[in-house]
């Protein structure tokens, strides 16, 4: 066994990933305080080809140094779109017809694992404040909800953890035995 170099690894450059067909998956980022953690999100988006994020109300946006300490170039990759309210967001995407995923803990959250995508559907995934989770309006005008099993005391995850996740989850479901192409 042998670590790859750098070379080996047949990323996509910036124009392949633009052009590269996108998993059906939107994140929505509702009201994040850390820049930080925005900014991983977008890695975390360009690692599995997510279509895009939308940054609603107080989430930062690019370009901002936050962002970019964490997103090392992926804001050039993802695209993205900021919206003042969960509402006008919330628009957006049912007028696009995304059926709509709150990730959060309810009485009937749908566990991950259990979760089965439906490949002809595409998916909005939002995730709420580091505090308060997603508002009211979010979790009430959500198609559903995910929540990710958790077994110790905290049950609570940072948000791009949690958004790593998911949407790893959620990509292998969508994948199956179907590997992007990528170029050698």
């Amino acid at each position: 066994m042998r670590k790859l170099k750098t070379t080996e690894l047949n990323r996509l450059s910036t124009d392949e990933f633009k052009t590269a067909e996108k998993f059906p998956v939107v994140v929505v980022l509702e009201n994040i305080r850390s820049a930080m953690n925005i900014g991983s999100v977008f890695r975390t988006c360009d690692s599995f080809l997510i279509e895009g994020i939308y940054l609603v109300g107080i989430s930062a946006t690019p370009p901002n140094r936050d962002i970019q300490k964490s997103a090392l170039g992926a804001t050039e990759t993802v695209s993205w779109k900021y919206f003042d309210t969960i509402e006008n967001c919330f628009i957006t995407l049912r007028t696009a017809h995304y059926e709509i995923l709150a990730v959060e803990q309810s009485n009937n959250s749908v566990y991950l694992n259990d979760f089965i995508p439906d490949k002809k559907k595409k998916y909005a995934l939002v995730f709420g404040n580091e505090v308060d989770g997603v508002s009211e309006y979010a979790f009430q005008n959500s198609d559903a909800c995910l929540e990710i099993p958790q077994f110790g005391m905290k049950h609570s995850l940072n948000i791009s953890v949690a958004a790593g996740i998911v949407l790893w989850e959620v990509v292998r479901k969508m994948m199956n035995d179907k590997q992007p192409s990528f170029p050698t």
